[in-house]
């Protein structure tokens, strides 16, 4: 790599390196920390705002505490860049959500340094709190545990529950409230507006910062006598200027600040007083996401995770194409729902702050009081949409696959015990790609097929994707219905085609062919055509039908197929273990049929990260592989029969 750091950061190979540094360099060393990650990022890609706007924040936390041995936990990862250079991964940083390179996370197994992996939200305190009263348990007094928490990230249940639990012990923890008014989209709820409230205070600000100062010429008098005058005029400020208890006082937290998130020095000076406080403790700062990148600051959003772009101009690098390129799947289920809103007036839109991520911004900003981003808030998606089917509408609740997993007890007890209408439109099913094995929805498949009442779904193509949506929302269905689709592009550059209703429960009949099929589900169906191609070539004629739904299998369908095939693959973009081909399997025996079966899918391991065709081909269900178990299958029927030749086999 030709990307050169600065000439502080180069000398820093560990926060021990860092500590060497006089408190004054800090400044400088943030400067170069945020330039380093602007240079590799804009070359090599990742994500972007987050890590720009906690830069002071980590070096200051490095600087004060003794990690490893203080254990340091950040939640969701995004922010985490800054973290990683800091702790002797500056010179592989390149390689960051590369295939076999740096996960874009923190992942214990990559650094001590890495105190907790993590990928989805809201985890922190609750690991922290966990790692404290391990530590207070085993007696270690001096060890310190902090919880860095976004303010979108703290609008989960289980933020809140750890914080309930956390202010009953009497463990040394402290949580970092990292406030930007951003997760990807922009907060939204009521915990968005008390934070506000608090921030923009200009009575209680200007009152804090001269308590501040006094306690700053009060250094003298002794660190506790200081900070108990802090905590007892602090605490009267807040509740008589902003006219309100304090949330996190009232949960029994010591409350500080809000402060400025990018004043490196005094996050220092307040991170070692903070030190010697014993308790559940809670520093709100005040952090802008992308700080220090302009484009950045002025679209959050965007540069969430831009992709490469030009450092200079701030022009994102878009692939250039001479021919129309299909449309990525979220974008066809955003335009479809607004078309099928505008014709059906019971359907509603919900998703978890994922408005962009999953394109129900596009119904957001066409029929706003019909469409709601609920916050980073799984369970209450999933509950908050089957209160809606009790009144008679019809909820698309658009959740990543691998966020539902949170909300698996609401969609058993709200929805299928109840046998309420609900559409889970679930993005980013299968290998996700380069946000590795916290972002991948492996296990949909296996965790919606065994519940009662739940037809589940996927599309090869995105008309297939349509008229899934369509026939869900129809009044001739009445039960909760899931469709799966992948992260990234379909296959069909004209895309909209004309809605057709669906027989739930029915496949497609791709191509008959002879001795052996190919059943598949979902977009990874397009692998298998790219195979049979190949094959055809050759002489090969496998068969190919599309099942389109996981449950209810296409009955009618299956049994023509075990009747006239005696060799089957099964291919899945999802876990092997109770998934698509476990269920062809579970169709054979319970109908006495006799066929050799080979299962294609994501093997019962955790799959790291990587683009989509590298975990496909690693995984062994890209069309190569699928070439392969074909022709495996078929050279192990001429061994059995040698009689029979490959010709006829073809």
């Amino acid at each position: 790599m030709d990307i050169q750091a600065g000439k502080l950061l180069s000398q820093i190979n560990s926060p021990d390196d860092l500590k060497k540094f006089k408190e004054e360099d800090l400044v400088k060393i943030s400067q170069e920390l945020r330039q380093y990650i602007i240079d590799v990022v804009s070359v090599y890609g990742g994500h972007f705002g987050a890590s720009l706007g906690v830069v002071e924040l980590s070096v200051a936390l490095h600087y004060v505490f003794n990690t490893p041995y203080d254990q340091l936990v950040w939640d969701v990862g995004h922010q985490a860049y800054g973290h990683k250079i800091l702790t002797g991964r500056r010179e592989s940083f390149y390689t960051n959500r590369v295939y076999n390179g740096l996960s874009g996370f923190p992942k214990r197994s990559e650094s001590e340094y890495d105190a907790f992996g993590v990928g989805h939200s809201s985890t922190s305190i609750s690991a922290a709190l966990g790692m404290a009263v391990a530590s207070h348990y085993k007696g270690e007094k001096d060890k310190q545990h902090i919880a860095v928490i976004g303010d979108g990230a703290m609008t989960a249940g289980l933020a809140f529950e750890a914080l309930n639990h956390a202010g009953i012990e009497k463990s040394n923890l402290l949580v970092i409230l990292n406030d930007n008014c951003m997760s990807i989209d922009p907060n939204v709820g009521a915990l968005k507006e008390y934070l506000t409230d608090i921030t923009t205070s200009p009575t209680y600000n200007k009152v804090k910062d001269d308590v501040w100062n006094l306690l700053g010429a009060l250094k003298n008098l002794g660190g506790k006598t200081a900070q108990d005058i802090a905590s007892k005029i602090q605490s009267s400020l807040k509740s008589t200027l902003i006219k309100q208890s304090n949330l996190f006082e009232a949960l029994r937290f010591r409350y500080f600040g809000p402060i400025d998130g990018h004043d490196v020095s005094h996050l220092v000076a307040v991170l070692k007083d903070l030190k010697n406080i014993p308790g559940p403790k809670l520093l709100h700062i005040n952090t802008v996401k992308g700080k220090g990148y302009a484009l950045a600051e002025q679209d959050q959003t965007l540069w969430h995770s831009p992709g490469l772009f030009d450092k200079v101009t701030g022009e994102i690098v878009k692939k250039k194409y001479t021919s129309p390129q299909p449309p990525k799947y979220q974008d066809v289920f955003g335009n479809t729902l607004v078309e099928l809103a505008e014709k059906n007036k019971k359907i509603m839109g919900i998703t978890p702050a994922m408005p962009s991520g999953s394109s129900l911004n596009i119904m957001m900003k066409a029929m706003p009081d019909r469409a709601f981003d609920v916050g980073i808030a799984e369970q209450h998606a999933v509950t908050f949409s089957a209160g809606l089917a009790t009144q008679g509408l019809v909820p698309f609740c658009n959740i990543y696959s691998s966020f539902m997993q949170r909300a698996f007890d609401q969609v058993v007890h709200d929805v299928a015990i109840q046998k309420l209408k609900v559409v889970f439109c679930l993005d980013r099913a299968g290998v996700a790609g380069a946000d590795g094995p916290t972002h991948h929805g492996a296990y949909d498949i296996a965790y919606m097929r065994c519940i009662p009442n739940m037809i589940v779904s996927a599309p090869m193509n995105e008309e297939e994707l349509r008229n899934l949506m369509f026939t869900a929302q129809d009044e001739s269905n009445s039960l909760p219905f899931v469709i799966r689709y992948p992260r990234g592009n379909g296959v069909m550059p004209e895309w909209k085609t004309p809605l057709q209703l669906l027989k739930v429960g029915t496949g497609r009949t791709i191509k008959k062919g002879k001795e052996i099929a190919v059943l598949s589900l979902g977009h990874i169906g397009n692998e298998a055509v790219k195979a049979i191609t190949n094959l055809e070539k050759e002489g090969i004629t496998p068969g190919h039908y599309d099942l389109r739904f996981a449950k209810p299998l296409d009955q009618n369908l299956l049994h023509e197929i075990f009747s006239s095939y005696s060799k089957i693959i099964t291919v899945e973009d999802g876990c092997l273990d109770g998934g698509f081909g476990s269920a062809i399997l579970e169709f054979m025996a319970d109908h006495q049929y006799h066929a050799e079966v080979t299962r294609l899918g994501i093997p019962d391991r955790i799959v790291e990260h990587g683009e989509q065709p590298q975990l496909w081909s690693e995984c062994g269900y890209d069309y190569q592989a699928i070439e392969e178990a074909i022709k495996k299958s078929l050279a192990s029927e001429i061994q059995t029969h040698p009689n029979v030749s490959s010709a006829h086999l073809s």
